[in-house]
């Protein structure tokens, strides 16, 4: 039996709502789990994966599901409120990003090593540098936004892979921490996806 039109939207808010609700959760739960992996203070390379936990795993993805008209922790807002916080959490984001990377440039001075040699580093080099002229569009924004979102995804997936990482955490533990970036990854392409670029669609 065909489920109805209003039956399928409910089904389908609902789901949307659960998911969100998911994504908050899994960023802000591994963003913890990162920060106590590290133990930030413990030396000099320790903030870098705090950092960058912190902006792309947490304040990116919240930056992200403002806008969410299921999962918005700022739904009483309006619009020009919610667009207010939007800009602030992508704002502390970078600047975690920028410090995270500065950090690690300092660290490898330290150490000697090679700048970039690895994907990790290629992959968060990019997510970090801005794309102010093409954000500056608005046909552009939602689009360029995400494919900066998914950067820095990669490169937390990329940076699970590192030595330091896998030296402490192994077994199942470790796939958990690969699926949380995939999961906020794949909330998020569905909510720009199925919201902001569609509206983009269908405007004359």
């Amino acid at each position: 039996m065909a489920l109805s039109v209003e039956t399928e939207s409910h089904i389908y808010r609902a789901l949307r709502t659960a998911s969100g609700a998911a994504a908050h959760l899994v960023a802000l739960g591994f963003t913890i789990f990162v920060a106590v992996l590290a133990r930030p203070g413990s030396s000099l390379f320790s903030w870098h994966p705090v950092l960058m936990s912190l902006a792309f795993s947490f304040l990116m993805t919240e930056a992200l599901l403002v806008f969410s008209p299921e999962s918005s922790l700022f739904r009483s807002l309006a619009r020009k409120g919610r667009a207010r916080c939007h800009w602030i959490l992508q704002l502390l984001a970078l600047l975690c990003a920028l410090l995270g990377l500065g950090l690690v440039i300092l660290h490898k001075e330290q150490l000697g090593k090679p700048h970039l040699a690895t994907w990790h580093g290629r992959a968060g080099l990019l997510a970090v540098l801005p794309r102010w002229p093409l954000a500056k569009l608005k046909l552009y924004h939602a689009t360029s936004g995400l494919v900066g979102y998914l950067l820095g995804c990669a490169s937390l997936l990329l940076g699970m892979c590192s030595l330091w990482f896998t030296a402490t955490v192994t077994g199942g533990v470790w796939y958990l921490a690969m699926l949380c970036p995939v999961i906020t990854s794949l909330v998020i392409m569905n909510q720009v996806s199925n919201a902001y670029l569609y509206r983009k669609r269908i405007q004359p």
